[in-house]
């Protein structure tokens, strides 16, 4: 073996050869996560995906196969009967992608712990993904963009254990009358639907001429954190951060030692206040898209459950995405997990709060076989979102 070749191995890349063909797998890039088993057949692809670091949670694989165009490829991702969520591989596609622009979805099997697809590349590089990756380039350039924009200011809050940037959007001027709304996304990295949607709804609202933000900063200042865990997202994890702590499960009592992001965030809301919070996510198991509320708070009232219910009138009403029928069992009354973002801030606070879940698979009342539940629907969900607190902005206190 070359000192390159040996090099490629160490990384868990494998390079074949053998008379004349090529095959690559590899996943040293942002957020790549995959482990090489067995690779010298095209038919018989092997593979695992990697756990979070210090961590038992692995779901989340993204891998990019070199090789030579149109002959048949057969890979096979194992253990998964071990991994988070067993349940979210049942009926569960992949996605690939040649340009890293377009994602579509291979048609997948899961049987005995393995999910198996096939595919013919039309090119010579093809990427595999459990969803369509967000990059932290992405996430970057996200914030350049929305800083350069009149009523948004960037505001680093502190840095992560793997020293990146805290970052939050805060839109619209403050003032005593204007109520403070704080929407925050992809606690779990591997969640990446979450900050497709935030892109969509940072577009309209940064839309000089979108009549539903006109109307919400003339009532709203936004606070917009686009990223809770950048580390996770850059190092391939599923669930957690760079130390391997679940954030989502950090909101009584965070510290700077094991969930910065969480301790960061909160004491910015603290200082800013909050009157309502939206926290983005996805769900592996669950085809559609749904809402958890804080009705096991001890404080839950019917003032919560009445503003609870019009802001889901007005989300059913503006898309079809959107259901309540399917979703989370609701928790009993003063039953609530508050180490959870949502129950946390909605106790803290008093305040309309929601775990918004957009699923890994598709969407159950609109399928789309070429594309399933996509960046693209993420990135319009968020928008409509959008036009949905419009409907509740004058009574969240």
């Amino acid at each position: 073996i070359s000192s390159a070749a040996s090099d490629v191995y160490k990384r868990q890349d494998k390079l074949i050869q053998p008379k004349g063909f090529f095959m690559k797998i590899s996943s040293n890039f942002d957020s790549g996560n995959i482990k090489v088993i067995e690779a010298t057949d095209p038919l018989n692809i092997q593979l695992e995906i990697n756990k979070d670091h210090q961590s038992e949670f692995y779901q989340w694989f993204h891998f990019r196969l070199e090789t030579t165009p149109y002959q048949l490829h057969k890979l096979n991702i194992n253990e998964l009967d071990k991994s988070a969520y067993p349940d979210g591989w049942e009926g569960y596609q992949a996605v690939a992608s040649y340009d890293r622009q377009t994602w579509f979805r291979v048609p997948s099997s899961y049987e005995n712990g393995t999910l198996s697809f096939e595919i013919e590349p039309e090119c010579g590089s093809v990427y595999f993904a459990y969803f369509a990756p967000y990059s932290y380039d992405r996430h970057l350039d996200l914030l350049s963009w929305a800083q350069s924009q009149g009523a948004c200011q960037l505001i680093t809050l502190g840095e992560t254990l793997d020293g990146r940037d805290m970052s939050v959007l805060k839109i619209g001027e403050p003032s005593e009358d204007k109520k403070t709304i704080w929407i925050t996304a992809r606690q779990h990295p591997g969640e990446t639907m979450a900050q497709w949607y935030v892109e969509g709804l940072l577009h309209k609202l940064l839309d000089d001429e979108d009549p539903h933000a006109a109307a919400l900063l003339s009532k709203a200042v936004f606070y917009v954190v686009p990223n809770m865990n950048p580390d996770g997202s850059a190092r391939g994890h599923l669930r957690t951060n760079a130390k391997g702590v679940n954030l989502n499960r950090e909101w009584q009592t965070p510290s700077m030692e094991n969930s910065p992001e969480v301790y960061l965030v909160l004491n910015k809301m603290r200082e800013a206040g909050l009157d309502m919070h939206l926290d983005i996510h996805g769900d592996e198991a669950i085809p559609y898209n749904f809402v958890a509320g804080s009705e096991g708070i001890p404080s839950y009232d019917e003032r919560l459950k009445g503003l609870e219910d019009s802001f889901k009138a007005a989300l059913l009403t503006i898309t079809p995405e959107f259901q309540d029928e399917h979703g989370y069992p609701k928790d009993e009354p003063g039953q609530a997990n508050l180490t959870v973002g949502s129950s946390a801030t909605a106790e803290e606070f008093k305040a309309l709060t929601y775990t918004i879940e957009m699923p890994f698979k598709d969407n159950n009342d609109l399928p789309d076989p070429d594309y399933g539940w996509s960046d693209r629907r993420s990135y319009q969900f968020g928008q409509d979102t959008l036009a949905a607190i419009v409907n509740v902005v004058d009574d969240l206190r």
